[in-house]
C-alpha cells in the first residue's frame, strides 16, 4: 500500500466522524425549541439522510413523518376490518382523515424539494406551513371521534395518532424555522 493510500484510509474514517458531529450539532440546535424537543432528536438522528442545513431537517421531518403518516393509515386499516359498530365507523373516518395526511404530507415534501429563492420562496413556504397544518388538525380530528368509543381500540388509535401528531408538530416547527431563516445554512438558530 503506497503512502497515499494509508493517508486516504486514516482521513475516512476521521472526516466521518467530524460530518457526524456537524450533524448532530445541526439537529440539536434545530431542535431544542422543538414542541417535542426529545422526539425531534431522536427521529432526526436516526434519519440516515443528509442534514447540512434548515432545508434538508425540514424535509427530513416531513419525511419521518410521512411514513409514520403511512404506516398509521395501514394500522388503521387493520383495525377498521377486525371491528364493527361505531369503532368501525370511527376507523372508517380516521382512515380518510389520515389519507388526506399522507396527501397534504406529500404535497409539502414535494414542495421542499423544490425551493427556489425570491418571490417564490415565500408561497411555496406558505404552502408547506398550510398543508402541514392541516394534516395535524386531520390528525387531531381522527382522535377527537374516539371520545365516545371505550376500550384498547381507542387506546391503540390514541398512541398512534398522538405519535404521528407529535412528529408533524416538530416538522411544521422546522418548517417554520426554515421560513424564519430563508433557508441559510444552520449557522445560528433565531431564539424564540
Amino acid at each position: 500500500m503506497t503512502t497515499t493510500h494509508s493517508l486516504i484510509l486514516l482521513i475516512i474514517p476521521i472526516l466521518c466522524v467530524a460530518i457526524n458531529a456537524q450533524k448532530h450539532d445541526i439537529i440539536t440546535k434545530s431542535c431544542i425549541h422543538a414542541s417535542y424537543p426529545s422526539i425531534c432528536l431522536r427521529t432526526l438522528s436516526s434519519y440516515s439522510g443528509a442534514a447540512t442545513t434548515l432545508t434538508d431537517l425540514a424535509q427530513a421531518s416531513v419525511k419521518i413523518t410521512l411514513s409514520q403518516a403511512r404506516g398509521t393509515t395501514t394500522f388503521l386499516s387493520n383495525l377498521k376490518d377486525k371491528s364493527n359498530g361505531r369503532e368501525q365507523g370511527a376507523l372508517a373516518d380516521c382512515v380518510d382523515q389520515m389519507g388526506d395526511s399522507v396527501e397534504e404530507l406529500s404535497k409539502t415534501l414535494s414542495a421542499l424539494q423544490h425551493l427556489r429563492r425570491g418571490g417564490d420562496f415565500r408561497w411555496q413556504m406558505s404552502n408547506a406551513e398550510t398543508w402541514v397544518s392541516a394534516a395535524l388538525t386531520n390528525e387531531e380530528t381522527c382522535v377527537d371521534g374516539f371520545k365516545e368509543i371505550d376500550g384498547k381500540i381507542r387506546s391503540d388509535v390514541r398512541r398512534r395518532i398522538t405519535n404521528v401528531a407529535r412528529v408533524t408538530s416538530n416538522a411544521l416547527y422546522l418548517i417554520n424555522l426554515l421560513d424564519d431563516s430563508v433557508g441559510k445554512k444552520l449557522t445560528s438558530v433565531p431564539k424564540y
